[in-house]
């Protein structure tokens, strides 16, 4: 329920200020009383500086003689080199000396680094003392005394806090407390000292929003309801006040009459129906969703989240063509939108899965090009799917450069883009060349597990089972949870009919890892058919071919059934496969091997 709301109250405006890292000193400043005498001009430029900034803000006029400068100084470097105690108590001692409060803060940000809760507790203190207007020493010190077992200590802070909003501002005051206090450890006396907060204002419908999450927040749904009733009577075209009516409500209809009653009555209110269209997707109504989008559209006709989602929906209802024109329009509104910060990555690579899908391969790849900035969170997902739209549709040669003329630094995304342009290799026939790839990128990256994989598949294609086996053993190494490694190795063992119980060994630990796999179930009957236990074997690959059909899955099951004299069932099996893929060296190859034709 709650994914279906993207505002129920101002949190993200009420957030408190996050800790900024600041340091109480110039960075470059001398890191000795010897040094600092020999720069006169940098220490009483500083001295300057400190003196303005003191006259600026109401900070004491304390004079940053080259004592100080060097205690100030030795205390950031320790810090730096992983120290805290130290400088901690150097700032602390500072602040307590010079009255500066941004000493003290500094002393609270070390202490909350090393997650010392006591010590930035007492930093905090003292940084409001010292600088008891600052808005910000508050925040600090309620965002943490709240989540301590003295958050009592907040309640009088907060109401005066309150008391002291102008009233323009107080409905803000009143969610910035909420927010504060969602986060207390001891979730029902914070909800208790809310209560006792809002007291004074119930006349105000803020409140009572308020109250309605704090309810929720302990598990009280029916005073969480009543509370947003309430403050829908009091302002009954409030967007606000009826979606976190419909939150706090706990069941999708329920949510659903409230929502539409509201744009019954309202028709414009544009984030009710964004999130009622949102909820009827969270409940698979999707014709019902497209509508309110629709709606949605007609009144916002460039609203980018509407036509993406209208984009996703249609897709999911099989109409490729109104997802494709959905996706369209959503990138040419972004266009116009410069500072919008969407990333239109997802609709280019949605786009062009439906060129795709259609056959339409040029289109898919002119789609993939418009992703042209590295900047892009799918850049390296874009560039290696256009190199295989390319070898697809038979330019080997330009995919191959297109890869390698993807620039990326990091080695693992190097890595992938070897690994592509091996599977062109392969795929296209050139099994030795796609070998030798892998064998000189293992060089630059011996330790990366999935080129050590596609490597120890292709030796074995070309009958180097030493480097094959070696290579399976690296990844066991390098990710003990690689349950293909184990298959791989087992399988192999299995087809070749050698070192049977080490292979049986092997896939069970893989079928432990991935109990579900259909690949490892059939390893697992291929297996036990090699020793010889055909009721074993036709168990697991029955069980895995009701999991994926797969034609040389239902190649080893009618072997097994052949050989228990089920020869009908067999060769039912094997048409089945025939019918799929008729290629299928495996299917050929056991039907030349027991003399069987179709």
């Amino acid at each position: 329920m709650k994914n279906a709301f993207a505002i129920v109250t101002l949190s993200a405006l009420m957030a408190t200020h996050a800790m900024a890292q600041t340091s109480a000193v110039p960075a470059d400043a001398p890191a000795s009383p010897a040094a600092a005498e020999a720069r006169p001009d940098a220490e009483a430029g500083a001295k300057a500086e400190a003196k303005a900034q003191a006259r600026g803000e109401g900070l004491p006029n304390v004079e940053l003689n080259s004592e100080l400068l060097y205690k100030l100084t030795k205390a950031e470097m320790e810090f730096k080199n992983g120290q805290w105690q130290g400088p901690y108590v150097t700032m602390m001692m500072a602040a307590q000396q010079t009255r500066d409060p941004r000493l003290a803060r500094r002393a609270s940000e070390m202490a909350l680094a090393a997650k010392q809760g006591g010590e930035a507790l007492a930093a905090i203190r003292l940084w409001r003392e010292l600088a008891p207007e600052s808005d910000e020493a508050t925040q600090f010190f309620l965002g943490f005394v709240v989540l301590t077992d003295k958050i009592e200590e907040a309640e009088p802070i907060f109401a005066q806090r309150i008391e002291a909003a102008p009233p323009g501002s107080r409905g803000v005051a009143l969610f910035q407390t909420q927010q504060i206090l969602s986060r207390a450890n001891d979730k029902l006396y914070a909800y208790a000292m809310l209560v006792r907060l809002m007291e004074p204002y119930h006349d105000m419908f803020e409140a009572h929003l308020v109250l309605a999450q704090g309810a929720l927040s302990i598990g009280e749904r029916a005073r969480a309801i009543a509370e947003a009733n309430k403050a829908l009577q009091m302002k009954p075209a409030s967007e606000l006040a009826v979606l976190t009516l419909a939150q706090v409500t706990g069941e999708p209809q329920a949510a659903n009459q409230a929502l539409a009653n509201f744009l019954a009555k309202n028709p414009d209110a544009v984030e009710v129906r964004a999130a009622y269209a949102r909820l009827l997707v969270e409940q698979k109504q999707l014709e019902a969703a497209r509508t309110q989008f629709l709606a949605l559209l007609k009144s916002q006709p460039d609203n980018v989240a509407g036509l993406y989602a209208l984009g996703i929906v249609s897709l999911q209802l099989d109409d490729a063509k109104g997802a494709e024109q959905y996706f369209k329009r959503f990138l040419a509104v972004l266009e116009k939108k410069p500072g919008d910060e969407r990333d239109p990555f997802k609709a280019l690579m949605i786009l062009s899965q439906i060129a795709e899908s259609r056959g339409d391969l040029p289109g898919a790849i002119a789609w993939l090009d418009k992703v042209d900035s590295r900047e892009s969170g799918g850049y390296l997902d874009a560039r290696l799917r256009r190199a295989q739209l390319m070898a697809r549709s038979g330019n080997l040669d330009g995919a191959r450069k297109s890869l390698a003329e993807t620039q990326v630094d990091d080695p693992a995304a190097q890595g992938q883009i070897v690994l592509v342009d091996a599977q062109l290799l392969r795929d296209a026939g050139y099994v030795q060349s796609a070998y030798t790839v892998l064998e000189n990128a293992l060089v630059r990256f011996p330790d990366n597990p999935e080129l050590l994989y596609d490597y120890a598949l292709l030796a074995e294609r070309l009958d180097k089972l030493e480097q094959m086996e070696a290579s399976l053993r690296r990844v066991m190494q390098l990710a003990p949870d690689n349950q293909h490694a184990y298959n791989a190795l087992g399988y192999s063992l299995a087809e070749r009919n050698v070192r049977l119980p080490e292979a049986l060994a092997l896939i069970e630990r893989a079928l432990q890892m991935a109990p579900g796999d259909p690949f490892i179930m059939d390893s697992m009957g291929w297996v036990q058919f090699r020793m010889g236990n055909l009721p074993a074997a036709e168990d697991a690959l029955r069980r895995a071919y009701a999991v994926r059909p797969d034609p040389e899955i239902a190649v080893h099951l009618g072997e097994v059934l052949w050989h228990k004299g089920d020869k009908e069932g067999a060769q039912k099996l094997w048409r089945e496969a025939q019918a799929k893929d008729p290629e299928n060296d495996a299917l050929k190859n056991t039907l030349a091997r027991l003399n069987v034709s179709l």
